[in-house]
């Protein structure tokens, strides 16, 4: 059995932690400006199937271990932040397949897995979310009743608040991006676009 008075104590709290500004719901802003809501969704997925594992080690003790060796992020975290930088200087180039472009000759745009591989790289690396989560995870999961259902639950809450707030993110960077439109700023556009991408590379290279 689950606890309804956990579940009741979660959703708030799950739903605070997402919506706060992170380097995934940068991300998702990140990409709403550029790309539109609709191919945004390929990065969310990307970063659900991360969360989603990084609260199931957290859970079953792995994170403990994986936090008492930095090194096992090391490859991720500047590996993944470089590539996120570059992006970003690219498109404060108005440049590669992540820069909005007002040309109709437009370059040939990411692709779908490379969407995914950004959103599912920046949610594993981060080693602030395996923290956190061996923070929140153990006051709402209780030893007296099968771990199994509760982690379900618990996952299902975690993931459906996470798709929410960067639906939420990156609706927020489109509309940020019909208003810079209709002034005629593309590169204004792309250089704030830009600025927070390089930011995101060097948040998540330096956690």
């Amino acid at each position: 059995m689950v606890s309804l008075s956990l579940i009741g104590a979660f959703i708030p709290t799950a739903f605070f932690v997402s919506i706060t500004p992170g380097m995934c719901m940068t991300l998702a802003l990140t990409m709403g400006m550029t790309i539109g809501v609709r191919r945004t969704v390929w990065m969310m997925m990307g970063e659900l199937v991360g969360v989603g594992i990084v609260v199931v080690a957290s859970a079953l003790g792995v994170a403990t271990i994986m936090l008492e060796y930095p090194a096992v992020f090391a490859v991720f975290k500047y590996v993944g932040g470089a590539y996120l930088a570059w992006l970003g200087i690219q498109m404060w180039r108005s440049r590669g397949r992540m820069a909005f472009s007002a040309e109709i000759d437009a370059s040939r745009p990411a692709t779908p897995f490379t969407l995914a591989s950004q959103g599912f790289v920046t949610a594993i690396a981060n080693p602030k979310g395996w923290a956190f989560m061996v923070a929140l995870l153990p006051p709402f999961i209780s030893l007296e009743h099968a771990i199994a259902p509760q982690l379900s639950v618990l996952v299902a809450i975690i993931l459906v608040t996470e798709l929410i707030c960067m639906t939420l993110y990156a609706t927020g960077g489109r509309s940020l991006r019909h208003f810079l439109e209709k002034s005629g700023n593309v590169r204004v556009l792309n250089r704030i676009a830009g600025t927070l991408m390089i930011g995101v590379g060097i948040w998540l290279a330096s956690s």
